[in-house]
């Protein structure tokens, strides 16, 4: 899982927060294997040849907000989930994480745009019916953790 991959042909330009995100993914995907603390992980991902051209403080918000909130991020993603949160992929579990994280805290990003991102990631980092799976979970969180704008959604 790098993030030097190619760029895949796509309708929409990478944006930095785009980058930030991918780099988080990645970064919290080995966390999970190797847990260590904030500190560590945003100077892994300033490592990574993407860093400069990524939103450095939305990565740092999602690397201390994942790792400082994740017993209780789980506890919120538990109740729209169909399985255990152990038996989730790990690419699956950190972007649910990540998208449970941006949905409770990051109130200026209207939700519909952090379940894209979660689903792009999932696309491009996950198995291949992931996608579905963190786009059902999200809408349900975002149901309830943003449920006054859900119902401003037109249409």
């Amino acid at each position: 899982m790098s993030a030097t991959e190619p760029e895949k042909k796509t309708a929409r330009p990478v944006t930095p927060r785009n980058r930030a995100r991918r780099l988080a993914v990645q970064t919290l995907y080995g966390w999970l294997l190797n847990p260590r603390d904030a500190a560590a992980l945003k100077a892994e991902a300033r490592l990574d040849e993407e860093f400069p051209k990524a939103d450095a403080a939305l990565l740092d918000r999602l690397l201390d907000g994942v790792t400082g909130e994740a017993g209780a991020l789980r506890a919120r993603l538990t109740p729209y989930l169909d399985r255990s949160v152990d038996s989730l992929s790990p690419v699956e579990h950190v972007i649910l994480l990540m998208g449970a994280h941006e949905l409770v805290t990051h109130v200026e990003t209207p939700y519909r745009v952090i379940i894209s991102e979660a689903i792009e990631l999932a696309k491009r980092f996950g198995g291949t019916d992931g996608h579905k799976y963190v786009n059902g979970v999200l809408d349900r969180l975002a149901g309830d953790v943003r449920a006054d704008e859900k119902a401003r959604r037109p249409g």
